[in-house]
């Protein structure tokens, strides 16, 4: 599997080195650091191939982490590793950055003792690592026999990512869909490519060992419900639209077979945060906001710049952090601007126009104008009029998934579903979003 792993500073020098196979040299780190680090020309491949050795590396902030290899390995399986292992330096201390690293020198040596065995991965659940890696080191020497075997049994067994014996006063589920809307169209208002990504993250403080079960309003279920019986008028009452997943991935806590036998999201919850699955969608998505641009040329020497933003979602609710940049050419030498609502100013370092506004309800327009003064050039070569791109955030899910319900059962311990405080929150955010001017 992985023959080396290798944490480096912006600067080449190596953090932390662990080699796992005798094929793997101490000229792999400079090959490294030469061909990729010191690069004249920028590496945009995250895997390189210097003398039949691969290398693999993500970078967080100003540090790289690499894993070295000369098998034929699975490059999706090594990425996840690397992001699990940022994941885990991250649940310890908080940022990855070249002081942390130093500073949790000893720590990040026991992680790696933990998570890879001979090159192979191992547990990466943090949860269950923080039972017995500290940042004060490994406590299981003061630790009595029952916990002593509780954590191994929580570490072997099937079930890695909880422990037994949890307790709270008040059992409560968060639950957050969070989305990425992407966009492109054309200045004519013709959806030339757009996708959701979404994500469901959840915060569980449960007791015991509590199994739930998680519904959304999936095609393929309404479906099968309709054949069985439930009309379609029944989901229209509901208000429950179902939506086409196209492809999605599960925490290793859920159930896989349950949920390719019935589409039923089954799972022993861990404790604490986590990201229960992602998804992506491409039909019949909601897009908040319509941008309408209009681009006159008035001579050689000046533009007349109209957009218009549309906003389609329901009046009762509201938009925020709305932002609308709109791009200018590089001979710019000044922008007169009027907008209706918010805030515009001439940024001249990003040769752009930014509209912010704070707050925007549904079914509401708002419009802003410009008047570009250029400088005269000898360039022939007409400007290219770059997208105008959009930032916002929206109380609601643009691929229109909904929780059907949330349900949890605890047989050893008395407490039921109706017990558990549950709270259920939808943000939709902007992706790349963009309008073609």
């Amino acid at each position: 599997m992985i023959g080396g792993l290798f944490i480096y500073n912006h600067k080449g020098e190596v953090l932390i080195s662990r080699v796992y196979r005798d094929d793997i040299g101490r000229n792999a780190v400079d090959a490294f650091r030469v061909n990729v680090i010191h690069a004249r020309q920028q590496v945009r491949s995250p895997v390189t191939n210097i003398a039949r050795t691969s290398f693999f590396h993500v970078k967080r902030s100003n540090i790289w982490l690499a894993a070295v290899t000369k098998q034929n390995v699975n490059a999706a399986m090594v990425f996840e590793f690397l992001y699990k292992m940022c994941d885990v330096m991250t649940a310890y201390f908080s940022k990855i950055s070249e002081e942390n690293i130093k500073n949790n020198f000893v720590l990040i040596y026991e992680l790696l003792d933990e998570i890879l065995d001979f090159g192979y991965p191992q547990n990466s659940e943090s949860g269950a690592l923080k039972t017995f890696i500290t940042q004060q080191g490994i406590k299981s020497q003061v630790r009595d026999k029952d916990e002593q075997s509780q954590i191994t049994s929580q570490v072997t067994g099937q079930i890695g990512w909880r422990r037994e014996g949890i307790k709270y006063r008040r059992n409560e589920l968060f639950l957050d869909v969070l989305e990425s809307v992407n966009l492109l169209m054309s200045p004519q208002g013709q959806v030339l490519s757009a996708h959701v990504s979404g994500r469901v993250v959840m915060k569980s403080y449960l007791s015991g060992m509590p199994e739930c079960k998680f519904g959304m309003n999936d095609k393929i279920v309404i479906d099968k419900q309709q054949g069985k019986g439930a009309t379609s008028d029944d989901s229209a009452k509901s208000g429950k639209q179902s939506i086409a997943i196209d492809d999605c991935t599960f925490h290793q806590c859920v159930r896989l077979s349950k949920f390719d036998s019935e589409r039923s999201i089954s799972f022993i919850p861990p404790d604490g945060d986590y990201e229960l699955m992602r998804y992506r969608t491409t039909k019949d998505i909601i897009l908040p906001f319509r941008v309408i641009p209009l681009v006159r040329e008035v001579g050689r020497t000046k533009l007349e710049v109209k957009v218009v933003i549309k906003s389609n979602f329901k009046a009762s609710l509201l938009a925020q952090k709305i932002e609308v940049r709109i791009p200018t050419p590089l001979n710019t030498s000044g922008v007169q601007v009027i907008c209706m609502k918010g805030k515009a100013k001439y940024k001249a370092s990003d040769n752009a126009i930014v509209w912010k506004i704070k707050r925007m309800a549904g079914m509401k327009e708002s419009q802003i104008s410009a008047e570009i003064e250029l400088l005269p050039t000898n360039e022939k070569k007409k400007w290219t009029r770059p997208p105008i791109s959009m930032n916002f955030e929206v109380p609601f899910a643009p691929s229109g998934l909904k929780v059907r319900y949330l349900k949890v059962f605890e047989s050893k311990l008395n407490y039921s579903d109706h017990d558990v405080i549950k709270w259920v929150r939808y943000i939709g955010r902007s992706g790349i979003y963009e309008t073609r001017c």
